[in-house]
């Protein structure tokens, strides 16, 4: 007679034989038919890697680029790439210039034109008339 151990132990192997289909499948039951049990399943292929490429594709963009194996090919990969990323921030610096010089001249050419049509004077402004105003009868005092 077989253990519990034993009898997930051929499930387990019965699911990987379907390869991530029937890791979904099961899951998908699990969720169906008892929703913490397709959570488990979910937890387990996730963390043991049953679910295909997903736990080697997290793990190499966490850690960066794994080696090759080829150590001048490593080199050259590693010093393209410092290479791309000196490049990408000279750029940014070149648009950020670039951004800050045509804010400059849209700015010195609406001072330019404020100043033509001469703004810069400031009008005198005409005193606000003033009135008496009588709260108690609702009808304005004669001014």
């Amino acid at each position: 007679m077989d253990t519990a151990m034993d009898i997930l132990k051929q499930a387990r192997d019965w699911i990987d034989s379907h390869g991530t289909k029937g890791w979904i499948a099961a899951m998908i039951l699990g969720f169906i038919f008892a929703g913490p049990l397709g959570l488990v399943i979910l937890f387990y292929a996730i963390g043991t890697g049953r679910m295909g490429k997903c736990k080697n594709k997290w793990r190499n963009h966490n850690r960066g680029y794994a080696s090759s194996g080829n150590e001048a090919f490593d080199s050259y990969r590693d010093e393209t790439l410092k290479r791309m990323q000196n490049e990408q921030n000279d750029f940014r610096k070149f648009m950020a210039n670039l951004r800050a010089a045509k804010d400059k001249a849209e700015f010195d050419q609406f001072m330019n034109d404020r100043e033509a049509k001469g703004f810069d004077e400031e009008p005198d402004a005409p005193e606000a008339p003033t009135r008496n105003r009588d709260y108690g009868s609702g009808m304005p005092s004669p001014a």
